[in-house]
């Protein structure tokens, strides 16, 4: 398999792995609906899926140095493939929570995809391979709300899930002919590699800023698409399932424009990339606060802050990879956690927040998150130019 077959089948499985944990987005008036939850507390069925991947992404994630990652993804992909389906059939609401939990879990699969891929293509095709994977993940989680509002309409909730379960499964047998990547003799063993993956928040401040980055970057990102469904789906648009997931086709127009990112990290232009993105990002919630009254406002707006996500996204974690390589998928694991408490958090706050405040005061958190972002990233880069700002800086 050449390797660029090899990345486009490890951002394929990556994408849809973290996908599985976006479907219920568009859906969740329809989930609150069957199982009894009130609209205040939506929300939970985003966030507990992004517990477990939390829990995933501490203890689990960090196997793939220690154990040969090709059989770590096929056990990880097979499982979940389980776990969808316990989804796709649950009865009671304590399943599904626990199915969606299961499903956050085993979808870190997708950060020892990242970590594999860099691995395998080297120091001076990592930042080409890490764009190429992330891109997976993040068109997959944007084209999870336009296949998963289709397939509702068309067959119901639950063929969302089943759908998916027997894609995994395809997905699972073409990875079986990806090489063999057995970790380096001599590692510190499973407890001493959570220990020292802990202590990169004490020890490495590149690392330690670019993972408090991504949990600002990815509550905006969630505060807009757990609260967009929302508004969407009462008057004046009562948008079906499908018409809300069509935005996640738009806006996965800017995710693919943002690949590049990641060669504009393997020369050197990470931080200033950086910075144009959280500018963008910022930016984008000015259109976003106008998406009750128009659609194109929402479509803009989405557009940009995906593109921005993206472009912060691939270029922190080529940072990240270049602290320490030799532990690749605990460092992503790490910095990813980081993601899911941030994707979280802003699931909590849109539900929450919209209950209280509706759409403009969801806009308004997401601005004054994404705000944080800039200046966190402006103080922690401030004594350096930005024309001249390297990785490893």
């Amino acid at each position: 398999m050449s390797a660029g077959r090899r990345e486009l089948l490890f951002a394929a499985t990556a994408g849809l792995a973290v996908a599985d944990m976006y479907f219920a987005q568009p859906l969740l008036v329809t989930l609150a609906a069957e199982f009894g939850l009130t609209p205040s507390v939506t929300g939970l069925v985003v966030a507990v899926t992004q517990v477990g991947c939390a829990v995933g992404l501490l203890f689990v994630a960090p196997l793939g140095d220690l154990v040969d990652r090709r059989r770590l993804v096929l056990v990880m992909t097979l499982a979940t493939a389980l776990a969808l389906v316990v989804v796709g059939t649950a009865g009671h609401p304590l399943v599904l929570l626990a199915g969606l939990a299961a499903i956050g879990l085993l979808s870190v699969v997708a950060q020892v995809l990242v970590a594999f891929g860099a691995a395998l293509a080297g120091p001076d095709r990592r930042g080409r391979a890490v764009g190429i994977v992330t891109s997976g993940v993040v068109v997959g989680i944007l084209l999870a709300r336009a296949v998963s509002g289709v397939v509702a309409d068309l067959a119901g909730w639950r063929a969302v899930y089943l759908a998916a379960a027997g894609a995994t499964v395809l997905l699972a047998v073409a990875l079986r002919r990806s090489p063999a990547d057995p970790p380096s003799p001599g590692g510190p063993g499973y407890p001493g590699l959570l220990r020292s993956t802990a202590a990169l928040f004490a020890t490495e401040p590149v690392f330690r800023n670019r993972a408090l980055l991504t949990m600002l970057l990815f509550a905006s990102f969630s505060l807009l698409w757990s609260g967009v469904a929302l508004p969407l789906s009462a008057p004046p648009w009562s948008l079906s399932h499908t018409a809300i997931g069509a935005f996640g086709l738009v806006a996965a127009a800017g995710a693919v424009a943002a690949a590049g990112a990641g060669r504009l990290a393997d020369r050197g232009l990470g931080q200033w990339t950086t910075g144009v993105a959280l500018v963008l990002l910022t930016a984008s919630w000015l259109p976003l606060g106008f998406a009750v009254e128009s659609l194109w406002a929402l479509a803009l707006g989405a557009l940009v802050l995906d593109f921005a996500v993206q472009a912060v996204h691939v270029t922190s974690q080529s940072t990240v990879l270049a602290v320490r390589p030799t532990a690749g998928t605990s460092l992503i694991g790490a910095y990813m956690a980081c993601y899911s408490v941030g994707s979280g958090l802003g699931a909590l706050g849109a539900s929450a927040v919209h209950a209280v405040a509706g759409w403009t005061g969801v806009s308004a958190t997401g601005a004054a998150v994404s705000g944080a972002a800039l200046l966190f990233w402006a103080v922690t880069t401030a004594r350096k130019p930005l024309a001249f700002a390297r990785l490893r800086e």
